[in-house]
């Protein structure tokens, strides 16, 4: 029988997709030549927002910036531990924007920032989960963030290689179910890096390349209620084997630039998971 999994209330932040477009190409996902329709992406992102809402989380949101596309990808801004902010430093030029917007909002809010001297890209690459933060390098976060969140945040991060360009960043590649599991798919990962998640997690949902490819482990699960892309069906049935309850959101328009329902989310965590 599947576990009664207890659900527990976020607060969210996201940035309404008034300027989201492909106006450049820095993930294997991403070209000039596919155009977004932003009237439809605008409907997606609000039905996440409706879903979260519905679901008796918090939502805020940040305001959007002209010249800013990529600005409603809200999980890269920063990692959010106990109230504290460690913010991001963007390997490619044309984000580096979103960090003062998002900083500025933060403080503006009350909370104490850090800003990364290495590059990092918030919570693409950092998912806290439960006793530690795990942490993705290999195309954007580099080893030397980590190191600096460690410090910062005084918890222990893992880090972990990701080795196939389309999960570029960890949140595309794994994401946390609870405090103790994790739902990931082991192709993205280095053989090394591997291994370190089956001694972490021996009891994690794997999923297929396929559901990977759909987006369904760019996830946001509140301990029972798992927000996840219609494509991953397999993926789906298997949370639900768990005594998890996937609630389908359709973001395929942010698939365009790479990002799903997790890249539009970032948490604010004011106490220690």
């Amino acid at each position: 029988m599947p576990e009664n999994r207890v659900p527990r209330r976020r607060r969210f932040v996201v940035c309404e997709p008034r300027h989201f477009a492909v106006q450049y190409a820095i993930n294997p996902w991403m070209s000039t030549g596919r155009p977004v329709d932003v009237i439809r992406a605008l409907d997606q992102w609000q039905a996440l927002v409706d879903a979260y809402r519905a679901h008796g989380h918090t939502v805020d949101t940040v305001a959007p910036v002209p010249g800013l596309p990529d600005m409603v990808f809200a999980a890269n801004c920063a990692v959010v531990v106990e109230g504290r902010v460690f913010g991001s430093h963007f390997h490619a030029p044309e984000r580096r924007g979103e960090s003062v917007a998002y900083e500025a909002w933060f403080k503006t809010e009350g909370f104490e920032v850090q800003h990364p001297e290495a590059v990092c890209e918030g919570e693409g690459d950092l998912a806290p989960a439960g006793r530690w933060i795990l942490a993705g390098t290999g195309f954007r976060t580099t080893p030397e963030a980590h190191r600096e969140a460690q410090e910062f945040f005084g918890v222990p991060v893992i880090s972990l290689t990701l080795v196939d360009p389309y999960f570029y960043h960890l949140d595309t590649a794994l994401f946390v179910l609870d405090d103790e599991n994790v739902a990931y798919y082991p192709g993205a990962f280095s053989p090394g890096s591997r291994e370190v998640l089956e001694r972490l997690y021996p009891d994690a949902v794997i999923a297929t390349r396929e559901d990977a490819m759909a987006f369904g482990l760019n996830s946001v699960s509140d301990g029972r209620n798992v927000f996840i892309a219609p494509g991953a069906g397999e993926l789906a049935d298997r949370l639900s084997d768990r005594g998890y309850v996937p609630v389908p959101v359709d973001l395929s328009e942010f698939h365009k630039a790479g990002g799903g329902i997790k890249c539009c989310t970032q948490e604010i965590r004011e106490t220690r998971s």
